[in-house]
């Protein structure tokens, strides 16, 4: 990496220093380095990104809730505009842009009245993926030595601060457990949502299998980084992994105040597991 390029930047980033500073000051608190890594990934995704997730479905169930309004608009703005057409001499274009401008609004409105413009549950992933990147580089900095503490080596440290198979921090898994682990339960997290997801758009498969892509791709990439920052991967992907299956539960989303939509289950976790036995069974 070039040392003045974009990546020393991000390594030397205010919010990299603040999370070596966070994970640094559990470890003097006196967690053990592994112990350090799975209470920042718990305490990120429970403390910040479970609200966040909360609105997100909030958001979407409200939006799911309007696509009768929306459809019902749309029928007679349909009939509308065909009408004008006819009396006007319109085009079909000049229709069609009429039609499509006048919908805009309309749906435009709609989200206002009931606050849930969908790009509002796109907040998750524009604080989520960065939080996740800088502990990531801070991790590395501390576990290749690029960050000290008052006149000792945190990499040292990180060197003997592992548990079972992965006694040191500071290199990769060569059992690879860890990295497959990392790839195993963020399918885990594609195919709970997929599973969740009736009569998905196009576009929705598609980013459905380019996430399943991704995951997959994780898992060589997990194995060349340090066992710190797989480690940390896989804590904060099983807190995203309980985070989806408790945002499942009735009881969960009413406390959240996420509202009851068609898609809704009162038993999401048998609905779960039958879907995915027959999504097995198909393929056999």
């Amino acid at each position: 990496v070039d040392p003045g390029g974009w990546y020393e930047a991000l390594a030397s980033s205010a919010p990299v220093h603040a999370a070596e500073e966070a994970l640094l000051g559990m470890h003097a608190a006196g967690l053990p380095w592994w112990g350090s890594i799975a209470l920042a990934a718990a305490g990120l995704r429970g403390l910040l990104t479970l609200p966040l997730a909360a609105q997100q479905r909030r958001i979407l169930a409200k939006v799911e809730n309007l696509q009768p309004e929306i459809k019902n608009i749309a029928k007679r703005l349909n009939q509308e505009v065909a009408v004008c057409a006819h009396q006007l001499g319109w085009s079909k274009r000049i229709a069609r842009l009429i039609y499509l401008k006048n919908m805009r609004r309309f749906v435009s409105e709609l989200y206002v009245r009931d606050n849930c413009h969908p790009f509002k549950a796109t907040v998750l992933v524009w604080i989520q993926l960065p939080m996740w990147i800088f502990m990531s580089v801070a991790l590395r900095n501390l576990s290749t030595g690029v960050a000290h503490s008052e006149g000792f080596s945190v990499q040292e440290q990180l060197a003997v601060g592992g548990v079972l198979w992965f006694p040191d921090l500071t290199t990769s898994d060569s059992t690879w457990i860890l990295p497959i682990s990392v790839g195993v339960v963020n399918l885990l997290i594609v195919e709970l949502f997929a599973l969740q997801r009736l009569g998905m758009t196009r576009f929705q498969v598609c980013v459905t299998y380019f996430v399943r892509a991704m995951s997959v791709l994780m898992v060589p990439v997990a194995a060349t980084v340090p066992s710190s920052i797989a480690f940390y991967w896989l804590c904060s992907s099983l807190m995203g992994l309980a985070q989806n299956l408790l945002l499942c539960s009735p009881r969960f989303r009413r406390l959240c105040r996420i509202p009851p939509t068609r898609s809704h289950s009162d038993t999401p976790y048998k609905d779960l597991f039958a879907a995915f036995c027959a999504k097995f069974k198909s393929r056999k």
